[in-house]
């Protein structure tokens, strides 16, 4: 049983093109409307995290990974900061 509600309002021409998409699907409004905010939450989640290279950009990507970082003043002064839990 679901818990938690999500209410929203919508536009009459909204509703009924929600409604048409989810008949044809054999879903309620609900369960269309919960099923495709969970697909595109989770494509927006994913292109946070996770993007493809061809070969060749891969390539580039991984060159640059391991190339030797830039001089930059903002990281050797972070670095030179004592953590709370360095005793020494």
């Amino acid at each position: 049983m679901r818990a938690a509600a999500i209410n929203l309002r919508a536009l009459p021409e909204q509703r009924d093109l929600i409604d048409h998409a989810a008949n044809l699907l054999g879903k309620n409004r609900s369960d269309f409307m919960l099923e495709a905010s969970c697909e595109r939450a989770q494509a927006v989640l994913l292109d946070q995290v996770f993007f493809s290279l061809n070969t060749e950009q891969f390539q580039k990507f991984t060159e640059m990974l391991d190339a030797p970082p830039e001089s930059n003043e903002g990281l050797k002064k972070l670095m030179a900061v004592k953590t709370p839990w360095d005793n020494g």
